[in-house]
């Protein structure tokens, strides 16, 4: 138990029985009535962002969410089957469990597996991973100048956007939070 006092983003609240990550929140002190906090929550399970005042001082729910560096290693039917990197144990994630990361993850790419009570919540990637281009269309002669881009098939499947000047082969650097090209790796 904590005090609304005491929130602060990235903590995990439960409330009536639903996790909620505290992505934003501003203490205010109007000058007639009550304090109160004024928070950003987002649903851990379905993603959902809803906004919720709470008086200064009311008790809330910490949930204990347990993050561990995890290995994924292969997919066994539908799930993704994870190993922690310490005890080396393995556990099997559902596809609705790892979300869109799943475009961005090859095997052995290590991120970031929160639980809950021994169950699976979501899954992170860093910020952003290098990938290689599996099939992309050549960029046509005077369209340089425009600064467009085209589709691009990653080794993953997924679709992302490349300029014109990028070649099937290549490795380039994707934001795992919404899929932007970031640039060229070079080695």
């Amino acid at each position: 138990m904590a005090t609304t006092n005491d929130l602060k983003n990235g903590m995990t609240l439960d409330l009536d029985g639903v996790l909620w990550n505290v992505v934003g929140f501003q203490h205010v002190k109007p000058g007639k009535g009550g304090a109160f906090v004024r928070t950003t929550l987002k649903n851990v399970l379905t993603g959902k962002v809803v906004d919720r005042t709470f008086n200064a001082g009311l008790k809330v729910d910490i949930a204990t969410v347990d993050r561990r560096e995890m290995t994924y290693l292969y997919r066994d039917g539908p799930d993704y089957v994870f190993m922690d990197s310490e005890s080396y144990e393995q556990i099997p994630i559902p596809p609705a469990v790892v979300g869109s990361v799943s475009d961005y993850m090859l095997e052995n790419t290590v991120g970031t597996v929160a639980l809950h009570d021994g169950a699976p919540l979501y899954v992170e990637l860093p910020a952003s991973v290098e990938l290689t281009i599996a099939q992309t269309d050549p960029g046509v002669q005077g369209d340089r100048s425009t600064g467009g881009t085209k589709p691009a098939t990653l080794e993953t499947g997924a679709t992302i956007n490349v300029p014109l000047f990028i070649t099937t082969g290549e490795k380039v650097k994707v934001d795992t939070r919404d899929g932007r090209y970031l640039g060229r790796v070079t080695s």
